[in-house]
């Protein structure tokens, strides 16, 4: 609305993370954010994304979230 100010977005709500698998899709949605909203073509090309250390780490790798992956569970979280 015209006139807001604060940090948080209209559509903000809070979430418990439940379990390790509910964190991992939380890390995974943040991860390919740059890539659905089309600022580059491949996550790690998003200088700012902590999806380096998860590459440095091998639980990813370098192609992870690329233009053309499918996450359908990510269609929960549409932040369009």
């Amino acid at each position: 609305m015209k006139g807001e100010r604060g940090i948080w977005h209209r559509r903000f709500w809070e979430h418990l993370i439940r379990d390790d698998q509910d964190y991992e899709h939380h890390v995974n949605y943040i991860h390919y954010n740059p890539v659905k909203h089309g600022y580059v073509k491949l996550a790690a090309d998003w200088q700012y994304s902590s999806i380096h250390r998860y590459i440095k780490l091998g639980i990813l790798n370098e192609q992870w979230g690329c233009v053309g992956m499918n996450f359908p569970q990510f269609a929960d979280y549409d932040d369009d």
